[in-house]
């Protein structure tokens, strides 16, 4: 490397500070709940190839394949002949994407005529298209899910501020203020990355900032070549089940087999369950980007940064034709559920070689729940991503009522709620006590949330999992705990399937019960006083300490 180490330094953390102005810039730019507040989208800053160098620290999901979505770009088109005003655009789930609501925008970084980089964001939007607003449970194809933005190049100048594709985008979803906003925020958040590239570039030359790229890569591939050396050599396997295809009442198998030799490791889903007539299907990038989320975070340091040099060292096979690598034209709305059981499976099989860097599965589902109402011909949208329970680690206990590894959206404030919506009020959003697996170390907490209905003519979708399966606990411990769907009407308890939807009325109470976490080493080995403190919090009852902890509760009596 010509570049000097002080140089390199400044750079490298310029250029990842540039990613995370990015993701700030996108969530205070954004209109909906589901971005302003929930967080669910993703901004990075790409090389001049089009491999991810740094990324704002949001959606893993959504940022651990992004370079290899933009690829599908780069295999389009001719890059040298990309222009200042050009853009890409991608959700197509077929040719690189994730589901169709992710929605991907590429702006080129340019210092004078020479093309650096490329800024990078993406989006989980409100609504884009298909059969049902925000949500198409019952979709049965991928066109049924929504517009499909094929890897197309665009110019801003032509083609947006009331151009073809901002008109094509605005006349083909349902919530267009909130919707065009958010891709509006996306823009945003790619010019300020462009700016402070260009900065650089100015200050330092393209060039430096260019080697200084390559090298960022390279020392995270490095940085992870040697924590899998560090692991034992070894073939290790696991398994995760999804509840159900969404039609019948059979479990869907994901297994996973890790290959550790020296400093390279391979994940061969080679055994799972073929592809089924429902959303839970996964697009490939999907499946890549969950089994890099799990293998860094069990194997390596979160100082590590996550770029192009991760997926050196690893390597993953999915067959064709299996849930996590669909055939067109299987629909893949929901294809979290399925990304979350792969990231079990090689979890449970990572156990095996590093136990004490692994944790149990966590409640590890995406909740999603749309609440919808179409009022004088215009539709309100709520859309909200919940969690649940962690699960245990060797030394933790799982973190309460948090959203999942993979998503990691945040909190949707009550009062964002109440200022956006007028159909439905929250009545009820608490920890549920007695709610988590036990062990040495507890699973996270689960909780309920409940929607007091005000308006005739609603209804209510999600996709789920964890209602019959519970997720699996490590080492002696204890199972986590299952969610639930109901419609509360009067007397009668409507029980809602994990992948559903049905029309409401005014004063129903629709009520989210999320689980919690599985638990880590036998419930006999846990501290005494770490059982007082959830007694004291509330936590966990006072019959179930004296059920699960006796001796515990001996001890403090």
């Amino acid at each position: 490397m010509t570049v000097s180490a002080i140089d390199y330094a400044v750079l490298s953390q310029a250029i990842l500070a540039a990613a995370r102005e990015m993701g700030a810039k996108l969530i205070r730019s954004a209109y909906s709940t589901i971005l302003r507040e929930a967080r669910d989208g993703s901004a990075a800053i790409l090389d001049r190839d089009g491999n991810t160098v740094a990324q704002a620290e949001l959606i893993p999901m959504q940022l651990g394949t992004i370079g290899a979505v933009f690829q599908a770009c780069a295999r389009e088109y001719d890059l040298d002949e990309v222009g200042p005003d050009d853009f890409f655009v991608i959700n197509d789930s077929y040719s690189g994407g994730q589901h169709l609501q992710d929605v991907f925008f590429f702006h080129p970084i340019f210092a004078g005529d020479r093309r650096v980089g490329f800024a990078a964001s993406v989006a989980h939007h409100l609504d884009i298209g298909g059969g049902s607003p925000g949500l198409s449970v019952h979709a049965r194809d991928v066109h049924s899910e929504g517009i499909i933005i094929p890897p197309t190049k665009f110019s801003m100048s032509r083609d947006w501020n009331g151009g073809m594709l901002e008109r094509i985008l605005r006349a083909n979803v349902r919530a267009p203020l909130q919707t065009m906003g958010d891709f509006n925020a996306q823009i945003a958040a790619n010019r300020i990355g462009a700016q402070r590239i260009g900065e650089m570039c100015e200050r330092y030359g393209a060039e430096t900032v260019e080697e200084v790229m390559a090298e960022f890569q390279s020392y995270t591939e490095r940085r992870v070549r040697a924590a899998i050396a560090e692991a034992p050599d070894g073939v290790y396997l696991g398994e995760a089940v999804i509840d159900d295809d969404g039609v019948g009442t059979t479990p869907v198998r994901i297994k996973s087999k890790v290959t550790i030799e020296g400093d390279r490791l391979t994940v061969d889903y080679t055994g799972t369950d073929p592809q089924v007539s429902t959303n839970l299907n996964a697009p490939l990038a999907a499946a890549i980007s969950a089994t890099m989320s799990c293998v860094k975070s069990a194997l390596t340091s979160p100082d590590i940064p996550f770029n192009a040099g991760l997926t050196r060292s690893i390597d993953v096979i999915v067959p064709e034709g299996s849930i996590l690598n669909p055939r067109y034209p299987a629909p893949v709305r929901a294809r979290m559920e399925s990304c979350y059981r792969a990231f079990n499976a090689t979890m449970n099989a990572l156990s095996q070689a590093v136990p004490e860097k692994v944790i149990a599965n966590g409640f590890d589902c995406t909740t999603v729940a749309c609440l919808s109402w179409l009022n004088d011909g215009a539709y309100s949208v709520y859309l909200e991503i919940f969690g649940g329970g962690y699960g245990a680690s060797v030394a933790e206990d799982g973190c309460d009522a948090i959203d999942g590894p993979m998503s990691n959206c945040a909190n949707t404030p009550v009062e964002a709620i109440d200022q956006d919506y007028e159909f439905f009020r929250v009545e009820e959003y608490a920890l549920t006590p007695d709610s988590f697996g036990h062990g040495t170390m507890r699973g996270g907490t689960g909780f309920v949330k409940t929607f007091r209905i005000l308006r005739d003519g609603a209804t209510v979708a999600l996709y789920a999992d964890r209602f019959t399966t519970a997720p699996q606990p490590l080492f002696g411990g204890e199972a986590g705990t299952m969610g639930a769907c109901e419609i509360h009407r009067g007397d009668e308890v409507i029980r809602l399937t994990s992948k559903d939807m049905a029309d409401l009325k005014a004063g129903d109470l629709v009520v989210f019960r999320l689980g919690g976490g599985a638990g880590y080493g036998p419930a006999a080995d846990r501290p005494a006083e770490l059982v007082a403190d959830d007694l004291r919090n509330g936590l966990i009852s006072e019959e179930t300490a004296r059920t699960t902890y006796p001796a515990q509760m001996e001890a403090l009596a």
